[in-house]
């Protein structure tokens, strides 16, 4: 599985290039599109300026640490419940792996990265409410 983010001339050259090589290659290809924007820069910015913020207040870990914590935590059942190839990927593949080791494996597996605003929304609501009952204040900007 592989999933392109379009939002420019080159990146759709280089998609177009993709599905080319793999069909002269493969003869069958099974494509699933999303269209409008996805997570915005703010929603991004806060995420990040959070997971920092949760390793300043509990230190037992580092800001990646959290991230990928919160991914995992988080973000996969988000996906898990609504993104069908996702599921597949995720349970045939990481699903099965001890602990420790799904979190090494958020450092590199996407998660929020394939979020919508929507599904990045969801996410942001409920490390909020996780962190909220450790003693950590997440805050949203005004207009959230």
């Amino acid at each position: 599985m592989s999933t392109h983010v379009i939002n420019s001339d080159e990146s759709f050259q280089r998609f177009m290039g993709e599905v080319r090589q793999q069909y002269a290659a493969h003869r069958f290809l099974r494509a699933s599109l999303k269209t409008g924007k996805d997570r915005s820069g703010p929603q991004n910015n806060l995420t990040h300026a959070w997971y920092e913020q949760i390793a300043r207040e509990l230190r037992e870990d580092d800001a990646l640490g959290w991230k990928c914590y919160c991914k995992l935590h988080h973000g996969v059942p988000i996906l898990r419940a609504e993104d069908a190839e996702f599921r597949q990927t995720y349970d045939s593949t990481i699903k099965g792996m001890g602990y420790e080791q799904k979190l090494t494996v958020m450092r590199l597996f996407p998660v929020t990265s394939l979020m919508t605003r929507e599904q990045l929304s969801k996410y942001a609501e409920a490390v909020r409410d996780d962190f909220q009952c450790r003693g950590v204040f997440l805050e949203f900007p005004e207009g959230h």
